[in-house]
């Protein structure tokens, strides 16, 4: 059973969470504002470094390789270290590697976008389980619902906040920020966070076997799967959505970062519903989250030339989203309660080739000159593939609690 340390208890209001929470969620914004910032200065970068634009583009697949391979060897070796020390060392490894890139040619900054993508994965992985570590266990969903509200926030609003900087200061102003707001980031870690490592003191080695024995678990696979199909059926859509908006629901330029930023207050909504759902019925809020993915997702498809069901729906596409992400988190956690950090670590590299998959399944789609709404069709179909995986790891989780009553 997950305990809270007494250190960490007078901490948490009544009713609310601790401020260490919120500086975990404020750290992941910061981190993760860098990922989207790139996409939009991408002809800036490649102008101003001499490369094509397809090989710039090579430095968004580069940050997600990073966090795909890099972030589960990294949780391992952050296993040695107590969780503050490891949540600083990676956001002070993820400002370096923004630095020495923002420094350096084409080549130094290819580099250092694989670091800062291993050290982004890790630092979520450590910040996911210290999360949990702070709060009472009946509120391990809630606590890593805000925490991944700052990749929501870092999504439709640093990515654009960085990227108006970077035009108005050359491409390098925004991710100079990024480094700065990270380095605030780790300080407020260092500051507001409890010396003492909630998991207690155990030796090295057998904690490290833990970790490697819980991916064994075949329903954690389960749940890796889960979350890829999700997050690229609602992640295809909204990479094109403004193509989407512009091209055929003939919305004015000027309105779509608008309409963007409300898919992102639904990613509150779903966040905040998912967190208070997902810690009792995490498997309602995954087929919820799912099924709604899936429906609205052929709404915008047949109903994308109408704009008063165009912007309704992203807002709600937004709220379906999001429920997923406590939901998920819930679920691993629950399956993985004293080996967290790995299985955590491997979800956020689950999440991540959920996003690197839409660019190539929306390719072999429009390369082949269907109509841009075909994003939308394959984000339904994926999103509907994931809800009988659910079904099923309900099914197994209902069968296993006689087996440990028993």
């Amino acid at each position: 059973m997950t305990t809270v340390p007494e250190e960490t208890r007078h901490e948490r209001p009544s009713g609310g969470l601790p401020a260490g929470v919120y500086l975990l969620g404020f750290s992941l914004f910061a981190m993760g504002s860098a990922e989207f910032l790139l996409a939009g200065v991408l002809p800036e970068v490649a102008g101003d470094l001499g490369v094509t634009l397809s090989s710039a583009g090579f430095l968004i697949t580069a940050f997600a390789l990073g966090v795909v391979v890099g972030g589960p060897p990294c949780a391992v070796l952050s296993l040695r270290w107590p969780r503050r020390t490891a949540l600083v060392a990676t956001q002070a490894v993820f400002a370096a590697g923004i630095v020495a890139g923002l420094l350096g040619g084409y080549r130094v900054l290819l580099l250092t976008r694989v670091i800062s993508g291993i050290a982004y994965a890790g630092f979520f992985a450590v910040a996911s389980v210290t999360a949990i570590g702070l709060v009472t266990p009946d509120r391990n969903a809630r606590a890593s619902g805000v925490v991944v509200s700052g990749l929501s926030v870092a999504m439709v609003l640093g990515g654009p906040a960085g990227t108006l900087l970077s035009h108005l200061t050359q491409w390098r102003g925004g991710f100079w920020a990024v480094a700065g707001l990270t380095a605030a980031g780790a300080a407020g870690c260092l500051l507001g966070l409890p010396a003492a490592d909630p998991r207690g003191r155990r030796s090295v080695r057998p904690r490290v076997r833990r970790e490697l024995a819980s991916l064994r678990n075949p329903l954690l696979w389960g749940i890796y799967a889960i979350t890829v199909l999700t997050t690229a059926a609602y992640m295809i859509t909204f990479n094109y959505l403004a193509a989407l908006l512009t091209e055929l629901t003939a919305i004015p330029e000027a309105w779509v970062p608008a309409i963007l930023a409300l898919f992102g207050v639904g990613a509150f909504a779903g966040l905040s519903i998912g967190g208070r759902v997902s810690d009792r019925r995490p498997h309602l809020a995954l087929c919820a989250g799912a099924s709604a993915t899936a429906m609205l997702s052929v709404l915008l498809a047949v109903a994308m030339r109408e704009p008063w069901v165009v912007v309704p729906t992203v807002f709600l596409l937004g709220v379906a989203a999001f429920v997923l992400n406590p939901a998920v988190y819930g679920r691993v956690f629950a399956l993985a309660p004293d080996a967290p950090t790995l299985p955590g670590a491997t979800t956020v590299s689950a999440f991540q080739l959920g996003i690197s998959l839409t660019p190539v399944l929306a390719a072999v789609s429009l390369s082949r000159e269907a109509a841009l709404t075909s994003v939308c069709w394959i984000g339904a179909a994926l999103a509907a593939s994931a809800v009988p995986l659910i079904l099923l790891d309900r099914a197994r989780q209902e069968r296993a609690r006689p087996a440990a009553g028993g």
